[in-house]
């Protein structure tokens, strides 16, 4: 069951919750949660796009990764609560 964290753009952005044998990331798709979503690594130096399996266009793309570079301590803040550690990837 996926943790739905923030809309932006009508993208949502999320966690699934079977995920905890990976680094912080956070999945992004439009309207609703999928498995075929974008999927962004949270890094020590800020936020990487890890697939775009949902084809987000490339400028909102460049738009979502601005929010998630803003909003990167929040993202791993909620990682940390919901899943009980956190680490980023290097």
């Amino acid at each position: 069951m996926p943790k739905i964290l923030a809309a932006f753009l009508g993208y949502v952005f999320y966690f699934w919750a079977n995920e905890t044998n990976e680094p912080i990331h956070i999945h992004v798709s439009k309207g609703k949660q999928t498995i075929n979503a974008t999927k962004f690594w949270i890094t020590s130096s800020g936020v990487e796009l890890a697939n775009n399996n949902s084809k987000i266009p490339d400028r909102e793309i460049r738009q979502i990764t601005k929010y998630l570079t803003m909003n990167r301590e929040r993202i791993i803040a909620q990682w940390i609560s919901i899943f009980g550690y956190g680490e980023v990837k290097k």
